[in-house]
């Protein structure tokens, strides 16, 4: 029975595909046509990835996690799974976040698009926390040493569709994409690559900071 109310799901979210693809490719479009994130030689932005979830890919992710006590069905599925298309926006140090987050707000008051819920500073660096707390973001620590800034947004005018967006430095990215290999879908369970995991975060954090440093004296 679990595994019809997954393909009913599934099949919901791939008769509505096109209309995530139609806002995410707006999405992408404002980050890399604004001129201020944009600067010839001095961009705030360096990339910008996008990707519309995978029908194969949620199939499993719904299985894996179900819930026979709240199930993902093809009624709820828009607001249970807040990233079927998502967006990641990556730049080089950690000050530049004030004028992506400014940006993104400036598209939420301005009603272009519409907040799902609060923005979510994830970071495991205690450091940190003030300077995202200065941006009122709501701060979780990660005991998995995961760091990214989340943003769901909708357009103003269907609430169904949902865009998250990811906003994170190149440091961060690399240490992301390192533990997204080896621990998704399955975490390991060698002891000492979840340590290597936390060592190379430290010389992550460490490397922003630098960076950051870097670029105050140069400016």
């Amino acid at each position: 029975m679990s595994e019809e109310i997954t393909n009913q799901a599934v099949c919901k979210f791939s008769s509505q595909k096109h209309m995530f693809q139609r806002f995410l490719n707006a999405v992408v479009d404002c980050f890399k046509l604004e001129p201020t994130l944009n600067t010839y030689g001095k961009p705030i932005i360096h990339s910008v990835k996008q990707r519309i979830k995978d029908e194969n890919h949620l199939r499993e992710k719904l299985i894996r996690k179900h819930n026979p006590d709240d199930p993902v069905t093809e009624h709820n599925i828009f607001e249970k799974v807040t990233d079927l298309a998502g967006v990641r926006v990556l730049h080089l140090y950690q000050d530049q976040l004030t004028a992506i987050h400014q940006f993104i707000m400036e598209q939420v008051n301005s009603g272009d698009w519409t907040l799902y819920e609060a923005p979510v500073a994830y970071s495991w660096d205690p450091e940190s926390q003030k300077f995202f707390e200065s941006l009122e973001l709501n701060v979780k620590i990660k005991e998995s040493y995961y760091t990214s800034i989340h943003y769901v947004v909708m357009p103003a005018n269907d609430t169904r569709i949902k865009c998250e967006i990811q906003v994170r430095t190149l440091f961060e990215e690399v240490w992301g994409e390192i533990d997204h290999t080896i621990n998704y879908p399955t975490k390991t369970e060698s002891i000492a690559t979840r340590e290597q995991l936390r060592v190379l975060s430290k010389l992550v954090s460490t490397g922003t900071r630098l960076a950051d440093s870097i670029f105050r004296l140069h400016q």
